[in-house]
């Protein structure tokens, strides 16, 4: 019988995770940053989506025509539910990439993404998606493509060749992935407990090891134990991109943007007398020492002149999506901790506070008299989006459009929330994208759209769910799936989250 896993990891289904660097409304501002033309996106797709968190929202917030696929038809089945709960533009399919990607029925696509399915896939596959966006990414579109790089894993490679060995050879037989998972984990503490000199030579490995006994199992699945498994160099990336006539136009994390909180003087410096983009961005992974890259490549790079960048940057709009005395003045890059100057960030913030979006030329207008400059905007707003403090906010026009369908989309999240705590997102008609709300957050939601009009009552009706939720699980033999809470923590939490998280999901258009 045909395996149609291909090696892929299918007897345990991925992270019902949300990634937002497929949201096409963030491809702007990094891309103009650059100096590059970005496309407008009318039709997109999403190759091996998972559960589909991702790709639904996008449909329900936008107005984009979506498509995509992922073979494993359970999560295939999933991301159908979401998408005929939404209502929204999306054709989701189990096929495989070399099925779906010479369907007759495609479109052209703007964007089209992957998020770090490359690095778990066959040479032949990857050879199919590229063939894919030869044919079906428009010229002047984008791809944004995430995977596992060097030489940030470089130490790791012999290791998960270690764990895969033992998963193979000495694992019992007939146990899921799960305990196949932690066997080996546990096999690799004991061998680093005797202090090989792999490990001396490789400090670094112990703490992944620790860090990866923490991490959900579903994850660590998907991300170590498939067939495949190849971290690939930006070098290495180009030569598999070129027959697609892509070239590198921008990281699609924004704090790679900011040269000083990950690269010292002498480092830019090198980096300023290297001519080749590719050769630079591999460099610069030395520098970094880079574990995982998100990237955008486009068909046809196009350069503004300096005046249709800065009219199309000042165009850019802002919305705070973190509680403004939650925002911290502090951003990790890959040197480490880095404090933000209270001159130009408080002032950019206090006018974020008003909960309504603004574009970056409002904010340069409002701030030119204090002496803070538009390169000092354009570097906050990267940084603010970056962290994830603020997001990126579509045209007013299209989140009237997404208002409805995001609404039934989110319905019917929070309705499978009151026995999950897998599904920790909801969309925003105002960001085109997904914002953190998480189990219990949801459940007050629901409160709120039952009558409940205070703190109290909203915990109140959390907490009788809960205990009508655990009776039931009891009678049937299941754990409940959530940690027990007495009333008086639900109701403070309701309180905080009156305070704090309501007023932003409103302006958000989510409450």
């Amino acid at each position: 019988m045909t395996d149609w896993s291909a090696g892929y990891v299918t007897d345990i289904g991925y992270t019902y995770g949300y990634y937002a660097e497929l949201n096409p409304q963030r491809l702007a501002l990094p891309l103009l940053a650059a100096g590059i033309v970005p496309p407008k996106v009318e039709a997109a797709c999403e190759l091996g989506f998972g559960q589909g968190m991702s790709i639904n929202i996008h449909a329900a917030a936008s107005t984009s025509v979506w498509w995509g696929t992922d073979f494993n038809p359970a999560q295939a089945g999933f991301a159908q539910e979401l998408a005929a709960a939404s209502g929204a533009s999306a054709r989701l399919f189990d096929q495989a990439f070399a099925e779906f990607c010479n369907r007759p029925d495609l479109p052209e696509f703007d964007f089209i993404g992957l998020h770090g399915i490359w690095s778990w896939i066959s040479d032949e596959n990857r050879a199919v998606i590229v063939d894919f966006v030869r044919r079906k990414l428009k010229v002047g579109g984008v791809l944004y493509i995430s995977y596992n790089t060097q030489p940030g894993w470089a130490a790791m490679v012999p290791m998960r060749e270690l764990l895969i060995a033992h998963s193979d050879a000495l694992a019992a037989k007939g146990h899921g992935i799960v305990s196949r998972i932690d066997a080996a984990l546990d096999f690799a503490e004991k061998l680093l407990a005797t202090q090989p000199a792999f490990a001396a030579a490789n400090p670094q490995v112990p703490q992944r090891i620790a860090k990866m006994k923490e991490q959900n199992r579903h994850y660590l699945a998907h991300e170590y134990f498939n067939r495949d498994w190849h971290p690939m160099s930006v070098a290495k990336m180009a030569e598999w991109l070129a027959p697609a006539k892509l070239r590198f136009a921008a990281s699609a994390h924004y704090l790679d943007h900011v040269d000083a909180i990950n690269l010292s003087e002498a480092q830019q410096a090198l980096l300023d007398t290297i001519p080749d983009e590719n050769f630079r961005q591999l460099v610069r992974d030395f520098c970094c020492n880079t574990q995982f890259r998100r990237d955008y490549w486009i068909k046809g790079v196009r350069h503004p002149t300096a005046f249709e960048r800065l009219e199309a940057l000042r165009a850019q709009r802002l919305i705070l999506i973190t509680p403004r005395d939650a925002v911290t003045l502090e951003v990790t890059g890959s040197r480490g901790k880095a404090s933000l100057n209270e001159g130009v960030y408080q002032p950019i913030l206090d006018l974020l506070a008003s909960q309504k979006p603004m574009t970056l030329g409002q904010i340069e207008q409002q701030l030119a008299p204090k002496g803070i400059t538009f390169a000092q905007i354009l570097q906050a707003a990267l940084i603010l989006v970056g962290k994830g403090d603020v997001a990126i906010a579509q045209e007013e026009a299209n989140v009237s459009r997404a208002k409805k369908t995001c609404d039934r989309l989110n319905q019917h999240l929070m309705m499978k929330s009151r026995a999950s705590n897998d599904l920790a997102y909801l969309a925003s008609p105002v960001t085109g994208g997904g914002i953190p709300v998480n189990r219990f957050q949801q459940l007050f939601l629901l409160a709120r759209q039952q009558g409940r009009k205070t703190p109290e009552e909203w915990a109140r009706f959390v907490w009788d769910h809960l205990q009508a939720l655990g009776q039931r699980l009891t009678k049937e033999g299941k754990p409940l799936e959530t940690a027990e809470k007495n009333l008086a923590e639900l109701t403070a939490q309701a309180q905080t989250f009156a305070e704090k998280q309501l007023p932003i999901l409103k302006a958000l258009q989510i409450a």
